[in-house]
């Protein structure tokens, strides 16, 4: 049931005031004061019950039909083979199961779809759900919206065919002219002979635009375009928000003649920058004429394509009940059960995969309170060496043969590293109490979702402590280190006397000599024979 309008329009056209005085300055029988009360009754009467005058205000409004053959939305956007139904795809046009990407983000590429039977509607209203995202701040080039007497399949404009006849919807995001008025959105119309021009923008001959910037939005921007009366209006939703409903007026042209018969399509392209261009929906309409009958719809689709889509049916249909049985067979203790209830639904997914993130931070926290319980053995072992050391060479202190200092820095330095482990250690060990507590409540009857918050806050908070006490203890472990050295070893004595060491260089020399001596003879003796 289609919804009156509650509005200005929707209440009666009372007069005024000054022609009701001069109505009754005319008529002296009747009272100034019974204009006034039937005035205000009626007015009162018109905000108590404004569907017994919206009739005429909802009379208005043209009556929708919705056209599945010349419509495409996901899921399920595809058939097996890859392609859409009623619909082709050309360039580098990727169909999906959810969405169709005209272009991905590669530099000079262009695509689109096309309907494959004409449109020969005389009032339309199509919807357009898509997205334009890239890295950078500037994209290009840009995603088009057509309605023309012919498929333009391939071209310069937006990945689309130049002098086209009827009209294209740009939504251009390059700025090439200059004048910072991109990303904008262009109504452009065309009788076949004119030549889109590129370098202007086709600002000279947008016949209306608006800015509105539609690239990388949380939600899918969307495009409703109405043709009615001659007469194409276009709005836009931003994509800020998902209520699907809220769109802004962008512009409106009027006396706009259009092919009696055409295609729509979607296309796209991209220059030496690049955006994703994914058109999620589109979803055309047939307007009527209040007080006109919709034409009947179309007959059955011919024979050859029923064929194809029910044996298509029976074929997915038996590969299900071929799965069913393998499944029955895999798990004979299911049997009889609900088929509903063997499939995991969206809110125990989410709380599977909370307890799963717990679980791995519950394995890692346990795992670094391991290597922190090795580290404190060593630590202990260390420390331990050390006191018998000092207690063996406290006599040779007392004496002054070595000096002690260096040492007591070293005990003391271990010390606070047994203290700053044995803190770390217990924040770990608080950190798995709360996570024991986390999964206790959640077995208990899932997971409220401050409380998961403000613990999983808590767990991150002792992390960030761990880690700051890590870093503290090896910074107080390696300065300490740098700065006390150990006691220098006493010298060994020398194993090679003054008597061997001349002994040794004197034959060193007469060696040399020797050679030398031996070199010059050589040389010498072979100079006889040239």
């Amino acid at each position: 049931m289609r919804e009156r309008p509650v509005g200005p329009s929707a209440f009666p056209v009372l007069p005024p005031l000054s022609v009701l005085r001069q109505h009754s300055d005319s008529n002296m029988a009747v009272p100034i004061a019974k204009f006034l009360a039937a005035y205000a009754y009626l007015l009162l009467i018109s905000f108590i019950f404004p569907h017994v005058f919206a009739d005429n205000a909802a009379g208005d409004l043209p009556h929708r039909r919705f056209e599945y053959k010349y419509s495409f939305k996901g899921p399920h956007l595809t058939q097996s083979d890859g392609r859409i139904p009623f619909w082709i795809h050309t360039g580098n046009a990727i169909p999906g199961a959810d969405q169709i990407r005209i272009t991905p983000s590669l530099r000079s590429q262009k695509g689109g779809v096309w309907t494959k039977s004409p449109v020969s509607f005389e009032h339309w209203e199509a919807e357009v759900a898509f997205r334009v995202s890239g890295r950078g701040r500037m994209g290009a080039d840009g995603l088009a919206i057509w309605f023309t007497a012919g498929q333009g399949l391939d071209g310069p404009v937006y990945g689309a065919a130049d002098q086209w006849n009827g009209v294209g919807i740009f939504f251009d995001s390059f700025d090439n002219d200059g004048k910072k008025n991109n990303p904008a959105v262009l109504v452009v119309g065309n009788n076949g002979k004119l030549v889109y021009d590129h370098q202007n923008d086709g600002s000279t001959q947008a016949l209306g635009t608006c800015l509105r910037d539609f690239r990388n939005k949380p939600y899918p921007v969307r495009a409703k375009i109405i043709y009615y009366k001659q007469t194409l209006s276009v709005f836009i939703n931003n994509g800020f928000t998902p209520d699907k409903d809220d769109y802004e007026f962008c512009t409106k042209v009027e006396n706009m003649v259009i092919p009696e018969s055409g295609y729509f399509g979607i296309s796209a392209a991209t220059g030496g920058l690049a955006d994703d261009h994914d058109v999620l929906s589109f979803l055309l309409f047939r307007l009527a004429e209040p007080g006109q009958n919709l034409p009947l719809p179309e007959k059955e689709i011919p024979k050859e394509e029923k064929d194809k889509y029910q044996e298509e049916f029976e074929n997915f249909q038996q590969e299900l009940d071929k799965r069913k049985e393998e499944f029955q067979k895999e798990h004979p203790d299911v049997q009889g059960q609900p088929i509903d209830d063997l499939f995991e639904s969206v809110n125990d997914r989410e709380i599977r995969q909370v307890f799963e993130g717990q679980n791995r931070i519950h394995l890692e926290i346990k795992q670094l309170n391991r290597q922190l319980a090795m580290i404190l053995d060593e630590q202990r072992r260390y420390v331990s060496v050390i006191t018998e050391e000092i207690s063996k060479r406290a006599p040779q202190a007392q004496s002054g043969q070595a000096p002690t200092h260096e040492m007591d820095t070293i005990i003391n330095t271990q010390h606070e590293v047994l203290r700053n482990l044995n803190e770390v250690r217990d924040s770990l060990s608080g950190s798995l109490k709360q996570l024991a507590v986390g999964q206790q409540q959640g077995n208990a009857g899932g997971l409220g979702s401050y409380e998961t918050i403000q613990h999983f806050n808590d767990i991150k908070e002792h992390l960030h402590v761990v880690k700051r006490n890590i870093e503290h203890i090896i910074q107080k472990n390696v300065n300490p280190a740098e700065k006390a050295q150990c006691p220098d070893l006493p010298s060994l004595p020398s194993c090679l006397s003054t008597t061997h060491f001349m002994v040794f260089i004197v034959i060193q020399s007469l060696l040399f000599f020797g050679y030398v001596m031996y070199k010059s003879q050589q040389e010498a003796a072979a100079k006889k024979f040239f």
